[in-house]
């Protein structure tokens, strides 16, 4: 049965794969980015789909815009069926050159962003006791990553977000889900100055991203060769862990 699919950060890279694979596979898709060209260019993209992106620009910062973006997919599409709140941005940030502008860009777009997301949607959920939220956060939320102190920490909110609230939406008859990607070539990606194991195209993670959460795991994870990896790091003590990730940094 055909869904309604909110997406977030659908302009480019992994949010622009997620939706094409949802609406092949018969998913009715508002699809939101802040850059208007972009979402013009997605839905052309899609004509062959017939029709099945339609775009709602947004800018995820502005909590009220997000309040009448989500009335508005409702009123001309339907009862949102999924939500996926992938906006999010990237920013390295080192100790010598830390600045509290960065971290607030940060925290703006990839938190809250996707907490204006999750206000907008849940009064509307939590009353029809239905709905799926995904939240796309990062392994790089797992642990305390050189030079990711500004993103790693909005994606370890989001990760205890996501799981401070899932014992009550479950009680309320709301899924959520957390999708934590490895490395998925994006434009965000590409500036990486550093090699990423087990780079994965996006495309793949899409398909990876959109069969997980049809699979009503609450983590959603890819590639498991990596990620797995990185789980197992969130176990070692400190006098472990900073000798081993003191490594990756460059004299």
């Amino acid at each position: 049965m055909s869904r309604v699919v909110w997406l977030t950060g659908a302009g480019k890279g992994l949010g622009r794969a997620v939706a094409l694979e949802l609406a092949r596979r018969g998913d009715r898709v508002a699809a939101s980015a802040r850059t208007e060209a972009d979402l013009v260019t997605l839905a052309t993209d899609a004509n062959e789909l017939d029709g099945q992106i339609r775009p709602f620009p947004l800018d995820v910062t502005d909590e009220e815009a997000n309040a009448a973006t989500v009335a508005a997919i409702e009123q001309q599409m339907g009862p949102i069926n999924l939500a996926i709140l992938n906006a999010g941005t990237h920013a390295p940030i080192s100790a010598d050159a830390f600045t509290a502008t960065t971290f607030r860009t940060l925290v703006e777009v990839n938190l809250m962003g996707t907490v204006h997301g999750i206000a907008a949607l849940l009064p509307r959920f939590i009353g029809r006791r239905s709905g799926h939220i995904a939240v796309v956060a990062s392994v790089a939320g797992y642990r305390g990553l050189p030079t990711s102190a500004a993103y790693g920490a909005t994606k370890a909110a989001l990760i205890n977000m996501c799981e401070a609230l899932k014992p009550e939406l479950d009680r309320a008859g709301v899924r959520i889900a957390l999708v934590n990607p490895g490395f998925v070539r994006t434009p965000l990606t590409d500036r990486n100055p550093f090699p990423m194991p087990f780079l994965m195209e996006a495309d793949d993670a899409a398909r990876r991203l959109v069969v997980g959460l049809d699979s009503g795991r609450f983590e959603i994870t890819f590639p498991r060769r990596f990620t797995w990896g990185l789980k197992l790091l969130r176990c070692l003590p400190y006098a472990l862990y900073f000798p081993l990730v003191g490594r990756l940094l460059k004299d």
